[in-house]
């Protein structure tokens, strides 16, 4: 009863054991094991109580108890391996468990009984993932990358039953199942459409035409063989609509066909789901072939004409499509959703992997902590924004595990959101702390999604030419020279400083310089400019908040250079007073101050100097240069008619002027009474 009052219905859990207990042909053993073993009761109560699904295939095949309290199963790790998987799988089917793969090494005869074998088989290792995923054993991400195995391993034995149904006057061929989306990533649900990729060759010497007839047969059979609901249900739909040309294509094409619609035809979209492309079943040889090939066009496909407004527009079709009264309660799609994490972080691997191999991830969570790593992404915003999706991940595992249906909705029904509540570990008041959690979590991810995914700097960084995006010495000074540097050599020295070593504060820097120095080049004096930014970097560089700032607002980015290489003046106040900055971020900070609030802080700043009257001067000379740089830079940027820079530098000198007199007077006071 204990351990019952643990799981996400007891209720649910009570009804689910006592079935088992009635079926179960081994009754005693199971009873003997749940008094003795308090890992299985954990395990096996857990699952009861989370799923009726997985109930009901306990109740039809009780003997799979075993699977929930043997930790080792099926081999000799705690969790199956997608090798070890297959073999099981494979074996279920009939087919040779060496030989996975293999068009030669079909499932056995009569394909209900072997169809129903590979959806107890699939059930029974899902059982096993479940167990250890709802007793608090791997992590969301983990759990993900198992079900992603698993799939791996279903599709492989799904091919041996297609190969079993071939003509015996079948050419050879060879095919690979490229897994699309989160089972390529590693990163699938408990229920979700398994989106795959054909790709075929012939054998050496085989007539390429009669080998695609042949693929085209076996990757059909093998789509049927997960999808058809025989007396054990479905597994789950296999979806190739990624392919080029989507359903109106050809479901088989060869590698080299593949590569020429790419190549030219292909559309934004297209590029953002090859990011997930791995070889899942069938020719790895093959597999890897297509991955290799295609790799380059996904990597140059940033440099295709609106790739960044394109992402950006699909993301906000998706969401103007979903009605409204689903919205709030959509844990993928809606607004601070699944979706929003995925895309931000795929546009930032897309526009910045361009260059740098090391975000070239195909898992969400690893490509973000890559993005954090080489300093695209701040370690506070990756973290929080890790911490919501596998919060949200655990929520869309935990509703599907129920029924083993596809869904994303949070339920309506009283009952079935405590039950989910509890599912995620809430106790005391579970609807209303999940309520609180999943707000808090969505409006991170919305708040980040809308800092990364809209980010400005992302348009400038795609538009670079490939050439440009990395600084090569050898072709550093002549580009430099063509920018318009007279002293490309001293440039390149400040660059060099600016960039060198592997701290977080150079990475940065080498993200940034290739799209300012266009900027820099933009107005009248770029070397002095470049110099200026050197010096304000020097002095500013391990605040915590600069680079964040130029590198996530792309205002103050775009602005800093081309204020530094216009007026000297505006430099030498900024390199006096660096921390002001911070102001080219917003507009409104720019706004000339009124004259009553300066004359108030400056004269609040003499009052805490009253003792010491030159010290008191210092302050409102820093105040001065604090608003003769905000009107400088309003003023070159456009914000200011000549009018107006005359009035607010007015302000300024009158309110100077009546600070210095409080200052003289609280002196004269202070020596003569």
């Amino acid at each position: 009863v204990a351990s019952l009052g643990t799981a996400a219905d007891p209720d649910l859990g009570a009804l689910g054991l006592v079935r088992l207990l009635e079926a179960a042909p081994d009754g005693a053993d199971l009873r003997a094991a749940l008094r003795g073993d308090h890992d299985l009761r954990a395990r096996l109560l857990a699952v009861l109580g989370a799923s009726a699904a997985l109930g009901e295939h306990l109740a039809r095949h009780p003997g799979d108890w075993h699977v929930v309290g043997d930790a080792n199963w099926p081999g000799d790790h705690v969790v199956p391996t997608q090798r070890e998987l297959e073999r099981v799988l494979l074996a279920a089917v009939g087919a040779d468990p060496d030989r996975p793969g293999d068009p030669g090494n079909p499932a056995r005869d009569g394909e209900p009984a072997t169809l129903d074998a590979l959806r107890v088989a699939y059930r029974r290792a899902l059982l096993g993932i479940a167990a250890r995923d709802l007793c608090a054993g791997p992590s969301v991400d983990e759990v993900a990358a198992e079900l992603a195995d698993l799939a791996g391993a279903t599709l492989t034995a799904a091919f041996a039953v297609a190969a079993a149904q071939l003509p015996p006057d079948a050419a050879p061929c060879r095919l690979s199942v490229i897994g699309m989306g989160k089972c390529g990533g590693r990163e699938l649900n408990y229920v979700s459409d398994v989106d795959v990729v054909f790709v075929a060759e012939p054998v050496p010497g085989g007539d390429e035409g009669s080998a695609l007839r042949t693929a085209a047969a076996l990757a059909a059979g093998l789509m049927r063989a997960c999808s058809a609901t025989t007396a054990e249900g479905a597994i789950w739909p296999v979806d190739a609509a990624l392919r080029p040309e989507g359903k109106a294509g050809p479901l088989v094409r060869t590698l080299g066909s593949h590569v020429a619609y790419y190549a030219k035809w292909a559309k934004t979209w297209e590029f953002q789901a090859l990011l997930k492309a791995r070889p899942l079943a069938g020719d790895a040889a093959l597999g890897a072939a297509y991955v290799d090939a295609l790799a380059p066009l996904v990597w140059r496909a940033v440099e295709r004409p609106h790739f960044v407004e394109d992402v950006q527009a699909m993301r906000r079709r998706v969401e103007a499509q979903l009605p409204k009264l689903q919205a709030e309660r959509e844990v993928k799609l809606g607004p601070g959703g699944l979706r929003d994490v995925e895309f931000a972080v795929q546009l930032l691997q897309l526009v910045h992997g361009r260059t740098d191999p090391a975000l070239r991830s195909r898992g969400t969570l690893d490509a973000l902590d890559a993005l954090a790593r080489g300093g695209y992404v701040g370690r506070d915003d990756a973290a929080d924004l890790a911490a919501a999706y596998r919060f949200l991940r655990t929520v869309e595992h935990r509703l599907q595990l129920y029924r083993l249906r596809r869904t994303h909705l949070l339920p309506t029904d009283p009952a079935d959101l405590r039950r989910l509540a509890r599912g995620m570990g809430f106790r005391t008041d579970p609807v209303a702390e999940f309520e609180a959690a999943r707000a808090r979590h969505t409006r991170e991810v919305r708040r980040l999604h809308e800092k990364l995914f809209y980010r400005p700097l992302l348009l400038a960084v795609a538009r670079l030419p490939a050439a440009e995006e990395r600084l090569t010495r050898e072709a550093a000074e002549a580009r430099l020279l063509a920018l318009g540097f007279a002293d490309p050599t001293g440039a390149l020295r400040h660059l060099a400083a600016l960039t060198a070593g592997v701290s977080r504060r150079a990475a940065i820097q080498r993200t940034l310089l290739p799209v300012m120095l266009h900027w820099f080049a933009d107005a009248p004096d770029p070397d002095a400019g470049l110099l200026a930014f050197r010096q304000v970097s020097d002095a500013l560089g391990t605040t915590h908040w600069y680079l964040r700032l130029l590198r996530d607002e792309g205002a103050a980015a775009e602005r800093l250079p081309r204020l530094l290489a216009t007026s000297r003046y505006l430099a030498e106040l900024l390199l006096r007073a660096p921390e002001a900055v911070a102001m080219l971020a917003r507009d409104d900070d720019l706004a000339p101050r009124p004259r009553a609030a300066l004359e108030c802080e400056m004269r609040a700043a003499v009052a805490r100097r009253r003792e010491d009257p030159e010290d008191a001067v210092v302050g409102v000379r820093s105040l001065r240069r604090r608003e003769l740089l905000r009107i400088a830079a309003a003023d070159l940027l456009g914000r200011l008619d000549v009018r107006e820079v005359g009035e607010a530098l007015t302000d300024v000198t009158a309110a100077t002027l009546a600070a210095g007199l409080a200052a003289a007077t609280a002196e004269v006071e202070r020596e003569r009474g």
